[in-house]
């Protein structure tokens, strides 16, 4: 089992840069594969990016891609996401999450753990 909670959100102008973290309780964090997923008002929970239990396999969303960074320090029990070039329409409670594979993948309903969400606000 692990915890997870997200941190690093807020307000920032469109084209500015945040970056996410997820700190994990646990003791086998870098079994896990891990997850970003995001949410807006009206609309389903999104895949955003996914990293592989050591980081050795990243997938995108293709809204993302080239813009999002995904990474994770297991020394740390961190992940991270880091975003550039924001748009507004990347605004979004953000959720980092944990799947009992090893290899991440892109639906939501395949994670077992999820924080409690961090929002990100990007401004016109």
């Amino acid at each position: 089992q692990v915890q997870l909670v997200e941190s690093g959100g807020g307000l920032v102008q469109a084209g500015g840069s945040l970056r996410l973290n997820c700190a994990a309780s646990g003791r086998t964090f870098s079994s896990y594969g891990m997850g970003w997923f995001r949410q807006a008002p009206g609309k389903e929970r999104e895949f955003v990016a996914a990293i592989s239990g050591r980081g050795g396999t990243t997938n995108y969303a293709d809204s993302v891609k080239g813009r999002f960074t995904i990474s994770r320090d297991n020394a740390k029990n961190t992940m991270y996401l880091q975003m550039n070039s924001l748009k507004p329409e990347d605004t979004a409670v953000y959720y980092c999450a944990a799947d009992d594979t090893y290899y991440p993948g892109r639906l939501a309903a395949e994670y077992d753990y999820w924080g409690q969400g961090t929002q990100v606000t990007v401004s016109s």
